[in-house]
């Protein structure tokens, strides 16, 4: 994958100001709130700030958490997991393996009965998705 490389001022020209808080700040979105939260829509969730694809909406499912959920991404490359101890607690930050842009958390063990027992937990406006 080609890594994409912009300054903060090229990703502020970009990007509208929620999305850049969320992508390039590590922000989160209010829960129920994202575009993306309870749709059915077929089709491959991309990376906002880079296009990249992410998650394909086969391994969508609802965990009724208030943002998108997936039980996987579209490849192992398409997405980076990073330790975050940011609020006091321990958890795996998903971040946008072509352009490092935050996209969520992913939390593993929570009884969900997916395939790998993982759960992507993505905030909407990190994604765009093309309908299939």
């Amino acid at each position: 994958m080609e890594k994409v490389h912009k300054t903060e001022a090229e990703w502020r020209a970009i990007l509208k100001p929620e999305e850049f808080r969320v992508l390039r700040q590590a922000g989160t979105e209010r829960p129920f709130v994202g575009e993306y939260t309870d749709t059915k829509t077929v089709g491959v969730y991309h990376c906002r700030a880079c296009g990249a694809e992410l998650f394909r909406s086969e391994t969508k499912f609802d965990s009724h958490c208030g943002w998108p959920s997936f039980y996987a991404p579209t490849d192992s490359d398409a997405v980076i997991l990073r330790e975050d101890d940011s609020l006091g607690m321990r958890r795996v930050e998903v971040l946008c393996a072509a352009c490092d842009s935050h996209l969520g958390h992913v939390f593993h063990g929570e009884g969900y009965g997916t395939p790998t027992d993982d759960r992507y937990c993505i905030n909407s406006v990190s994604l765009r998705l093309e309908e299939v």
